[in-house]
């Protein structure tokens, strides 16, 4: 979450962040880097001497701002350690001196750069509305109540809850049941079509008990044809129907344990990053001048605008050459520029790792370019 930010695109700007959860933690990672100017609350070690001599120390609160110069992540203990000398004069420690400040979960902390490129603003923009990385959508109810989630991966966050009274069904009177249920109908489908982007979103549940999830489903697919946004079939294929014991959000997570609903979220999880990696490896062994790998490779076929997918390993945009990262934040902006598809995949990722065995930097083209003999050579001399 941000509290303060005075940020200039491609310039100088600060911001002020807290993280909340342990996936924030590693967008912080990825927006750090060595030379950036951090500022946060810290706990430091003060020895005063005594007029007779004797030596005590103690362990102080105080709020420093450093130069970075290291950067450790722990994902284990989900925190951040940032080395650097003390810039700014403090009553406690010295201008210049070292000092390791500690960035965790549910502690302040600002950040401030000479330069904000594309691919930061990209990832805070992502870190700050976690409903962009959401690929799977959920919807429980039971009659009356009904919860819309989008879930990531790390959190569930709810979008909508629906709450409305159904008259009871009467032996003879059963009209106004009916028109009970039909209203709270529209209002989960109207929900629905607010929250859930089908174009992102790579699975939808819909979770309840009996047949009503079914009845959701179709009322659903009529709702949304009535409003003008016709379903398409392969749009329709994202939903999965599962029982769950009520409406309340906590069904949610017996729905999530149930193994056939595990194994299709299992291949929603960066499926995307995934099928571009497969249909990569695909193309070296039938159509290798299709596939293009190593940052001379791929930057020549950028200037072809042969590029049809990048694929890119997040760690390219921590190194601590400015040059490198520059490189690499251009060869994004040309390719997007150029009508083509960006993937930036996670190092923590098994596709991730995958994709740095290949110099993290890889292209899937358009058409067929021959190799260049040169620029094999010097790839190899010069590995990225």
């Amino acid at each position: 979450k941000q509290f303060k930010r005075g940020i200039e695109r491609g310039g100088p700007g600060y911001i002020g962040l807290i993280a909340e959860e342990a996936e924030d933690m590693w967008h912080i990672y990825n927006l750090i880097r060595v030379g950036d100017t951090v500022k946060s609350s810290t706990i430091r070690k003060v020895t005063s001497e005594s007029s007779t001599g004797t030596t005590s120390s103690q362990r102080v609160h105080t709020t420093l701002t450093i130069q970075v110069e290291a950067i450790d992540f722990d994902p284990g203990a989900c925190a951040l350690h940032l080395k650097g000398r003390n810039i700014e004069e403090n009553e406690l420690v010295k201008k210049g001196a070292y000092h390791t400040l500690d960035i965790e979960p549910n502690r302040k902390f600002t950040i401030e750069k000479l330069e904000w490129d594309s691919i930061d603003l990209e990832r805070l923009d992502m870190a700050l509305d976690p409903a962009t990385q959401a690929d799977v959508a959920a919807v429980v109810l039971h009659e009356g109540l009904a919860h819309v989630c989008l879930l990531t991966p790390a959190m569930t966050l709810v979008r909508a809850k629906i709450d409305v009274q159904i008259p009871r069904k009467r032996k003879g009177f059963s009209g106004q049941h009916d028109k009970g249920i039909e209203r709270f109908l529209d209002n989960v489908c109207a929900a629905m079509l607010r929250h859930i982007n089908l174009a992102v979103i790579k699975c939808v549940l819909i979770a309840s008990r009996g047949f009503l999830k079914e009845q959701l489903f179709t009322h659903f697919l009529e709702y949304a044809d009535k409003e003008g946004k016709k379903i398409p079939g392969d749009q329709k294929a994202k939903f999965l129907l599962t029982h769950s014991s009520s409406g309340f959000k906590h069904a949610l997570k017996e729905v999530l344990e149930d193994p056939n609903v595990a194994t299709r979220l299992s291949d929603t999880k960066a499926q995307g990053e995934v099928k571009a990696l497969n249909q990569f490896f695909e193309l070296m062994a039938t159509d290798p001048e299709r596939a293009y790998y190593g940052y001379n490779h791929v930057n020549r076929a950028n200037k072809e605008k042969a590029i049809e997918i990048l694929l890119l390993s997040d760690s390219l945009f921590r190194s601590n050459s400015i040059e490198t990262r520059k490189k690499y934040v251009k060869l994004v902006e040309s390719v997007r520029y150029d009508n083509g598809t960006v993937l930036i995949f996670s190092s923590m990722h098994v596709s991730g790792e995958q994709l740095a065995l290949l110099t993290g930097c890889a292209a899937i083209l358009r058409y067929p370019m021959p190799e260049d003999d040169e620029l094999l050579e010097d790839e190899e001399a010069n590995p990225v």
